[in-house]
């Protein structure tokens, strides 16, 4: 086995299935970072013969970690530690104080900053007259080095004074928060399409690669407005998880 690998240790007398035990122990060793993205493991004849487990039952650990996203198996490659994806569960928070909070270690690339005339969809959402001036923000949202998100938010331009400055350090909702808007509410739309070429090569990603897409309306607590946002998340990098209750 590779040297990198942790110790794995399967108790034949549990009632928990040996390939339950396998997969459990190299999920932990993953989420910890004993094993971190990109390491490499032994086939499945060698990860079997060294545990003295089946081929079977060693296919079956593996197949149920690359059934969550942990490994990737690719042919003539080998069996590879995924890199990590950001699951990041739908509340009114931005993308910059979750990545903040995780200890994910976001950074941004400020693509544009533009203001100009409201028309069609970004007037009708912001509900403002056709011809308002908007500011356009479009920023590259990086975690750990790597493009996860393409984001574009569209807001009044005399909502708040924006310096392209601090986007580029800090999250775009704690700007708003210290100019003293307050973010109360929020229609959001979660949906999928095929990146365009220009998208891919942001992203690090394949030409018509699947992203998520996100469009939200955020409003302030007097119900007016702040910002339209229309978002692009790497498919393979990023999850939204929501919680669901009994009505």
């Amino acid at each position: 086995m590779m040297p990198d690998r942790p110790q794995v240790v399967v108790d034949r007398a549990s009632p928990v299935p040996l390939y339950f035990q396998v997969a459990r122990q190299l999920e932990q060793a993953i989420e910890s970072g004993e094993l971190p993205p990109g390491s490499r493991l032994d086939n499945e004849i060698a990860l079997a013969e060294e545990l003295g487990l089946s081929r079977p039952t060693m296919r079956q650990a593996i197949q149920y970690l690359v059934d969550k996203g942990l490994l990737v198996r690719r042919r003539g490659v080998g069996t590879h530690v995924a890199r990590a994806r950001v699951r990041r569960p739908v509340g009114l928070t931005s993308l910059y104080d979750d990545l903040s909070g995780s200890g994910q270690q976001p950074t941004t690339t400020l693509l544009s900053h533009s203001v100009g005339a409201a028309s069609g969809v970004v007037a009708a959402t912001l509900e403002v007259p056709e011809g308002t001036a908007v500011l356009t923000l479009e920023r590259l949202r990086r975690t750990r080095g790597e493009p996860l998100a393409i984001m574009r938010n569209h807001l009044r331009a005399d909502l708040v004074q924006l310096d392209p400055a601090v986007l580029e350090h800090r999250g775009l909702y704690e700007v708003l928060r210290e100019a003293g808007i307050t973010l109360a509410a929020a229609q959001q739309s979660i949906g999928a399409r095929k990146a365009s070429g220009a998208e891919a090569r942001l992203l690090d990603e394949q030409r018509g690669a699947p992203l998520l897409t996100m469009r939200r309306t955020t409003f302030d607590d007097r119900g007016v407005v702040v910002e339209y946002g229309d978002h692009l998340y790497r498919a393979s990098r990023y999850s939204f998880e929501v919680a669901l209750t009994r009505r």
